[in-house]
């Protein structure tokens, strides 16, 4: 096999990975209780980081960017609203919507080299466009599939990440509400629909630092001249902002807590587990992105993740119910897969 073929037999394989991955790196928090999300997002961020060192003594140390950590900084900010995004409208629907727009973001940004990059050329762009306009229309598409996510009076600090689906039992009424305990059905929907695009959106910038880096190294007037083309390279640097701007908020978040942080060891090592998963898959998506590149990488790996998560939120957590709505994730499922083939295509 040459070295195309074995590049492409990378990325995809790469792409597999961290579809499976980031679509089921949630799963292990499912009866924990997490809070308001902060302390979560912490501990996921940690876990995180150490995947990175381990990834960077691997590679032998290679030189450190401080301006890939910014990707970092933009990922963890999106982060910080995954928790009330998965309360308000569940795992599944979720990440249907932030992958999507992640796509988007993602696809559009190295397409057509918004923010200072280096627009990305692909051997067929017919099925390129094509593709990611499947994954638009896609999104629009998961946006009227509705969730059944169980209303409580009680907390998001009693209440787990994902809730088991009871029937006939009923639950005291808590002393203490959440502003998401708060919202009616509809302004659940509204809030959670909402926090899943902008996340998206901040998602699918989160590599924009690392490919303006490579870009910019062959040019020998620029500050950047003979960095590494190895996307893995920048790993270190890029969760080491995630980390940093985790800890940030979260000592922000004792702030204004006055000091008394609401912690849960119990979700700890459920953490631990989720932030490993998420960090693997990541590393797979670097390598997919030096393999394919982001054009091709970003509608693949973006796309299929909520693919998993619906099948955890049908089957398992029974989110998503309803003639009408299987229908309707079935379509956006096809679109989704026709996607993908298009973009796998277009490199090819």
């Amino acid at each position: 096999m040459n070295n195309n073929g074995t590049d492409l037999a990378t990325g995809f394989i790469s792409c597999f990975i961290a579809i499976l991955l980031f679509g089921s790196n949630f799963v292990p928090l499912k009866k924990y209780d997490t809070g308001d999300g902060m302390f979560l997002q912490w501990v996921l961020c940690a876990a995180i980081w150490l995947v990175a060192l381990a990834a960077n003594l691997i590679l032998h140390c290679p030189k450190f960017w401080p301006f890939a950590m910014l990707g970092g900084c933009i990922w963890a900010t999106g982060n910080i609203a995954v928790v009330p995004i998965i309360k308000t409208i569940g795992l599944g629907l979720g990440i249907l919507i932030w992958g999507s727009f992640n796509a988007l973001t993602g696809w559009a940004s190295s397409r057509f080299g918004w923010f200072g990059m280096d627009a990305q050329e692909v051997s067929k762009p017919l099925l390129n466009y094509i593709g990611a306009g499947l994954s638009i229309i896609s999104a629009f598409i998961f946006l009227f599939i509705k969730s059944e996510i169980p209303s409580t009076p009680c907390s998001m600090e009693t209440t787990p990440l994902m809730s088991e689906h009871v029937i006939n039992s009923t639950q005291d009424t808590c002393p203490n509400y959440s502003w998401v305990d708060k919202l009616s059905k509809v302004q659940h929907r509204v809030v959670g629909c909402s926090l899943a695009v902008i996340s998206g959106i901040l998602y699918g910038c989160t590599f924009v630092p690392i490919i303006y880096i490579k870009d910019h190294s062959k040019r020998n007037d620029s500050d950047y001249a003979g960095a590494s083309q190895y996307d893995l390279d920048y790993v270190f640097a890029h969760f080491s902002g995630i980390f940093l701007t985790s800890t940030v908020y979260f000592l922000a978040y004792c702030i204004v807590m006055k000091n008394s942080p609401k912690l849960y060891p119990e979700a700890v090592l459920p953490g631990f587990l989720s932030g490993t998963l998420w960090a693997i898959a990541t590393c797979c998506w670097f390598i997919a992105n030096h393999s394919l590149s982001p054009v091709v990488s970003f509608p693949i790996i973006t796309a299929g993740p909520g693919l998993i998560a619906a099948m955890w939120g049908v089957f398992m957590f029974k989110e998503i119910q309803g003639l009408h709505n299987y229908l309707k994730l079935i379509l956006a499922f096809c679109i989704i897969l026709t996607g993908a083939l298009c973009t796998a295509f277009s490199k090819i």
